[in-house]
């Protein structure tokens, strides 16, 4: 029985340096989000037909991001290495952005945070859709699923 779908997802505590609340929020609530809602479903067929549900540890890794896939029971199935050079922009650009918005929202008028938020979206948007062209023909996500694992990936690529 198919059930392509995230269950646990952990990110590697050694890469991560936490930068403030909102991004720790940002980080707690994308976990949350993506926990309760989405759809990954990895490509290569496992010999015994396994087809989900999934753990993924997700890290950082001389300059790569690698996609720890693990079967309900932590058992080990494959590890996707994707490199990182088309991610760093929209990452920058996503941390810029976020800035203003958390600045905005503390001093801004309504109008200057919405404007601030769309163009968050945007960045965000543009990261999902960079992820998924990555990931096909090896993992197939809807787009809410990559939009929280680009929140992610951005989190590990948090330095002081």
């Amino acid at each position: 029985m198919s059930d392509p779908r995230i269950i646990n997802i952990e990110l590697d505590e050694a890469t991560i340096l936490w930068r403030n609340a909102d991004i720790e929020q940002e980080r707690r609530i994308a976990i949350f989000d993506l926990i309760e809602e989405n759809h990954f479903k990895p490509l290569r067929e496992h010999e015994d037909g396994y087809a989900g549900p999934y753990k993924l540890h997700l890290s950082v890794q001389e300059g790569r991001l690698v996609l720890s896939i693990a079967r309900e029971n932590g058992e080990a199935l494959e590890t996707l290495i994707l490199a990182l050079g088309r991610f760093r922009r929209p990452i920058r650009d996503y941390f810029a952005i976020c800035d203003s918005y958390y600045q905005a929202i503390r001093k801004a008028t309504a109008q200057e945070i919405e404007t601030i938020d769309m163009a968050r979206r945007g960045v965000h948007d543009h990261g999902a859709e960079l992820l998924t062209e990555r990931l096909d023909g090896k993992i197939e996500v809807d787009f809410k699923t990559a939009r929280r694992l680009f929140t992610l990936i951005c989190v590990l690529h948090i330095k002081n």
